[in-house]
């Protein structure tokens, strides 16, 4: 793929290459791509099939229900994409579910290679074969294949890129990025149904403001993502216990 120096060139390998960029093309991501920011190429799998029906999965071995993806077939495919310094991605339920950081380092990056999944996933010899590349899963769900998923961290990307979002610090309170969800909004009117936007974000007092939305955004880390929460303590408490060690060592 030849992009634009200072450009973060995706390339997406599928079966429906006419996904792309899909709702990528509209709204901010849309702009960003009009704009060079990010470029979209897309490698339709089945060109990389060497029989008369453009065969692209067969029956698992061992037996069972579904298809598999050929990794002759995927090899061929991922290797007309040069990486160029980019990570490749397999979207596959059985990866490492991505997180806000991982999104953070590929968006800091040139660009990025997403291998989407279908049927009942890849032949595994490819992972043997091609050791770079990272298995990756949206969260604990199943989809039809990679490509909504593939979507999904594209358009994470795509928003932190220098000049996409309108003030550069517009992400840095958002949920994950302090290991912690983000505080909740309101806006007018101040009154509806009953309810009225609470008080203090009505004071003007801006020590007061920061002080209830961080409160606010651990309680509801707490209450609603346990597993969140023990990370964001973990973070928390380990340095003050690293120098403790340390303290000890020399003791020992």
């Amino acid at each position: 793929m030849t992009a634009r120096p200072g450009t973060f060139a995706a390339t997406i390998l599928t079966l429906y290459p006419e996904m792309f960029p899909g709702p990528l093309g509209h709204s901010i991501a849309g702009r960003a791509l009009a704009e060079a920011k990010w470029a979209c190429e897309t490698v339709q799998i089945r060109d990389f099939a060497t029989d008369k029906h453009r065969t692209v999965d067969d029956t698992p071995a061992g037996g069972g229900a579904g298809m598999v993806l050929k990794c002759d077939v995927l090899g061929r495919a991922l290797d007309s994409a040069p990486a160029a310094g980019r990570p490749i991605l397999a979207m596959t339920p059985r990866g490492k579910p991505i997180t806000q950081a991982r999104i953070r380092e590929l968006a800091a990056g040139p660009g990025v290679i997403i291998l989407c999944g279908r049927f009942e996933g890849f032949d595994e010899r490819l992972f043997d074969a091609r050791p770079e590349i990272e298995q990756v899963s949206l969260a604990d769900i199943v989809l039809s294949g990679g490509e909504m998923a593939a979507l999904t961290i594209l358009d994470a990307c795509i928003r932190l890129l220098p000049g996409v979002m309108g003030a550069a610090s517009s992400g840095d309170e958002e949920s994950f990025e302090q290991s912690l969800l983000e505080y909740p909004h309101y806006t007018r009117p101040q009154q509806w149904e009953g309810r009225t936007i609470p008080e203090v974000l009505r004071s003007g007092d801006h020590a007061k403001i920061a002080a209830w939305r961080k409160l606010r955004s651990e309680e509801d880390t707490r209450s609603r993502r346990p597993d969140l929460w023990e990370r964001h303590e973990g973070v928390r408490v380990q340095p003050a216990s690293g120098a403790r060690r340390k303290r000890k060592e020399p003791d020992q």
